[in-house]
């Protein structure tokens, strides 16, 4: 079964990708079909990943699957939340997309240290959301959530991951994420916690596997 990724970045396809490795499903992403990034106009991560799978499926005619995912910061009123990605203001550099997003990465980090000057309260979570849809117009979405805490260190530590991986420590692992390889990431992400909550649903809902 095709499923169309409602998202052009190529960490998520990898990460997810390997998540859902045990199922018989083609994961490709939108972009490869010429599909272009949703709006996300929305202020929750339930309703932008909802928009991103259905504008996924009705432009490729598959099944469709997004994922909207964030850091979420206690201090902060859960803030960046949806705005995540773009915490901060679009930093003027140009070149290759990955080299633009790991600017925009060490802008939105920058950003978010200096908020949480002073703060002592530095607990956080990164949450994802996934939504499965078989066609643009299904009434029975599959959503599954995935919430995965820890707090936010006043300086930078690894050089893995991406987006805020370098600040969010993960007591039970003893690291930040940018620490920890990507297998053992994949066993503890808020995002590996949604892929099996969606993979149980696939299965299940449209017996897949």
């Amino acid at each position: 079964m095709r499923l169309v990724l409602a998202s052009n970045n190529a960490k998520k396809l990898k990460e997810l990708g390997a998540l859902f490795g045990a199922l018989p499903i083609e994961l490709v992403a939108q972009g490869e079909l010429g599909i272009p990034e949703a709006d996300e106009p929305h202020i929750t991560f339930i309703e932008n990943a909802l928009a991103k799978a259905r504008q996924a499926a009705r432009l490729s005619g598959c099944a469709a699957i997004a994922d909207d995912s964030g850091l979420c910061v206690d201090a902060l009123g859960g803030a960046p939340g949806v705005i995540s990605a773009h915490f901060a203001p679009a930093p003027a550099v140009g070149g290759e997309r990955e080299a633009r997003r790991a600017a925009q990465d060490a802008a939105n980090n920058a950003l978010l240290l200096q908020r949480l000057q002073g703060v002592t309260n530095r607990r956080a979570a990164f949450v994802s959301t996934l939504v499965a849809l078989r066609h643009a117009d299904d009434p029975e979405p599959l959503v599954a959530f995935g919430r995965w805490p820890g707090e936010i260190l006043s300086a930078a530590r690894g050089a893995g991951g991406f987006g805020y991986d370098p600040l969010m420590f993960i007591a039970d692992l003893g690291a930040t994420v940018a620490e920890i390889d990507a297998t053992v990431k994949n066993a503890h992400s808020h995002r590996a916690r949604a892929a099996a909550q969606m993979i149980a649903l696939l299965r299940d809902a449209w017996h897949l596997g």
